[in-house]
């Protein structure tokens, strides 16, 4: 660390120059000892392998940036704006006014090259954060103290070049001299375009040394946050979208780098301060890089900008009885928009005509499919794709009392899911047995066995109770969700062991890259087992036999039908729930448990569809194997 020592070394002789000069301000060697009580430790996620998941970029020194042949000062007005290229830091005076500095890269299709770039760029240079001493003519008698943090790069929704974060200590002290006499009052993290709290010595700020504050900056995004969570935001404020904190970390202890709260001795010593362009490339809306800290309102009105901090940020819950469909699909949706989104402004032509496509595909095979007569009775007969969805919709609402009343089995089997892998987890570590190494991988495999089994048992139940309920209806017969269960409990013992047989061939198959189309063709064609374990009182063995031969010559119907059904139950549930998080402030555990609701109250959607599915092969099948009919009829009685 050469040139580090070296940098540390330039830092105190121009500390103790400017002390000396009669011009210079009295509080500049208190503000900097004050700065290293209170110097931060970054906390950031390990990235295990280049170019991975977790956080390659580590507090800056800017310095590096000057007289850097791949760094260029740009004008504001695009195209052909170069300014200078390798420009110092003496370059950058006040005014140029969006002007920009451009790194080598484009921010909108990163790739690894600003990895890459910072890598070569900071090696031999240690971490740095750079401190700052202001007052608020506002607030007289308060005193923040900030620590401004420079990354290369913003690898979050927004992507863009450069990234300026802070931390901000508030003292009840006129200045750094009384300041060092007492303890900070309170603390805040920056965050997006807010910033979250926390009073000084308790939780949940964590000191090393009871005077240094750990910041754990989010994988990416760089948002400052107290805990090890996967937080949720959902306004400009918070950030939209999920920061992650979690995993695997490291620490740093950043070189301390003062910049006096003199403005005359802060340009001398730090000739860029006064840059009021942007610290990366010039782009559309939000992926343009930030400006620096002299632009920011905490710069010169920090004392009011705290008044504005929040008290907590909002952890996403890990598990739930319900799951966390809902925060999983709020997150992964606005990736996904961001992702888009920058598509679409980096190459807006493939990605418009994509879409075109992709739409006008939609239109096409809906216009296509035939949805009426949307006949829901005399259920075996053969019908079209669209008149299965159609006739599986139209029952669901003529009896939605009864198939809520069905699908409501799910709730408290995932309440029971959810108790008995609490209780399992808190028994072995009672009992002493390990959780981590071996004995915790297999402690994982026996839990999620349970909950598998669990909820294989139950979404098949469901399914059987509904294809029950429907041929009773169907047979003029009064049915109600208690009886439809009645009906199907001879049936549990060989459809948990249809679905079993069928759940671990699958995973087997998948755990291969190889075999994924083999194990997409068996889930397929074991579509059925279900309704043929439950209407035609089949052994394990025989359903999977008898789904494979129903399915064998309508495999591309069946995908098609039970994709669309199941996406629908799927999506809905945890698209509610994403809609809520949006426009309520509820907690993320009701959400998640709405989302839960939903997928429970649509799980009977999907039986139905399966269920017709079934009577439109089964009808095919068996009027197939007719001794040359000189007319097949539309439809077989069903012996009940």
């Amino acid at each position: 660390m050469i040139v580090a020592s070296r940098r540390a070394l330039l830092t105190v002789l121009t500390v103790a120059a400017l002390a000396w000069s009669p011009a210079a301000s009295a509080d500049v060697a208190d503000e900097t000892v004050l700065a290293e009580r209170y110097a931060p430790v970054v906390r950031l996620v390990e990235q295990a392998e280049e170019c991975g998941p977790g956080e390659p970029y580590e507090p800056m020194d800017v310095d590096v940036l000057f007289d850097e042949p791949t760094v260029a000062l740009r004008g504001p007005w695009g195209g052909g704006d170069l300014i200078e290229v390798g420009p110092s830091a003496s370059d950058l005076p006040g005014g140029l006014y969006e002007y920009h500095l451009d790194f080598p890269g484009n921010a909108l299709d990163p790739g690894c090259d600003y990895e890459q770039w910072a890598g070569r760029l900071t090696e031999g240079h240690a971490p740095a954060v750079y401190a700052h001493v202001a007052t608020d003519p506002g607030y007289p008698g308060k005193l923040a103290l900030q620590y401004w943090i420079f990354y290369a790069f913003n690898d979050w929704n927004n992507l863009h070049e450069g990234d300026w974060e802070m931390i901000q200590l508030v003292f009840d002290a006129a200045d750094a001299r009384e300041a060092l006499s007492r303890e900070p009052v309170a603390v805040g993290y920056s965050q997006h375009e807010g910033a979250e709290r926390a009073t000084w010595g308790e939780d949940p700020l964590e000191l090393v040394d009871g005077t240094h504050p750990v910041v754990r900056p989010a994988a990416g995004s760089h948002a400052n946050f107290f805990e090890e969570a996967l937080y949720l935001g959902r306004s400009a404020e918070q950030g939209v979208g999920c920061d992650d904190t979690s995993g695997p970390t490291f620490d740093i202890r950043p070189t301390v780098l003062t910049i006096p709260s003199d403005p005359t001795e802060a340009r001398a010593a730090f000739p860029w301060i006064e840059f009021e362009g942007r610290w990366g490339e010039l782009q559309k809306a939000f992926f343009n890089g930030p400006t620096g800290p002299n632009l920011k309102t905490q710069w010169t009105e920090p004392i009011r900008w705290s008044e504005d901090w929040r008290d907590r940020s909002y952890a996403v819950p890990a598990g739930g009885a319900f799951g966390t469909g809902a925060t999983d699909f709020f997150c992964g949706a606005v990736a996904g928009g961001s992702k888009a989104l920058r598509r679409l402004i980096d190459n807006p032509l493939p990605v418009v005509l994509a879409l075109g496509a992709l739409v006008a595909l939609v239109v096409y095979g809906l216009s296509r499919a035939t949805w009426r007569p949307a006949a829901p009775f005399r259920v075996a007969r053969r019908r079209a794709w669209g008149q299965i969805l159609a006739a599986a919709a139209r029952m669901y609402v003529r009896r939605v009392p009864l198939f809520v009343g069905i699908g409501v089995l799910l709730l408290p089997i995932s309440l029971l899911v959810a108790l008995l892998q609490g209780i399992f987890v808190r028994a072995s570590s009672v009992a002493g047995i390990q959780t981590e190494g071996e004995g915790g991988g297999l402690l994982v495999l026996l839990v999620l066995a349970i909950g598998t089994t669990l909820t294989l048992l139950g979404v098949g139940f469901v399914q059987a109770a509904t294809a029950r309920a429907l041929v009773e209806i169907d047979e003029g017969r009064a049915i109600g969700p208690l009886r439809a269960y009645r009906l199907t409990c001879d049936s549990i013992v060989p459809l948990l062991g249809a679905l079993m047989i069928g759940a671990v061939a699958v995973s087997l198959l998948v755990t291969s890259l190889f075999l994924v189309p083999v194990a997409i063709w068996l889930t397929v064609r074991w579509a059925l087992i279900v309704p043929a374990v439950e209407l035609e009182g089949l052994s394990a063995i025989g359903a999977l036999r008898r789904s494979a031969r129903l399915v064998r010559q309508e495999w591309l119907k069946v995908a098609s039908l039970t994709v669309v059904a199941g996406a629908l139950a799927l999506v809905a549930g945890p698209l509610v729930g994403a809609l809520l998080i949006i426009v309520t402030s509820a907690p993320f555990w009701v959400l998640n448990g709405v989302a839960g609701v939903v997928y429970a109250l649509t799980m009977p959607f999907v039986a139905l569809t399966t269920a017709y599915v079934y009577f439109d092969t089964r009808v095919r099948d068996e009027l197939a194997s007719e001794p040359d009919p000189d007319e097949l009829p539309a439809e077989i009685e069903l012996s009940t």
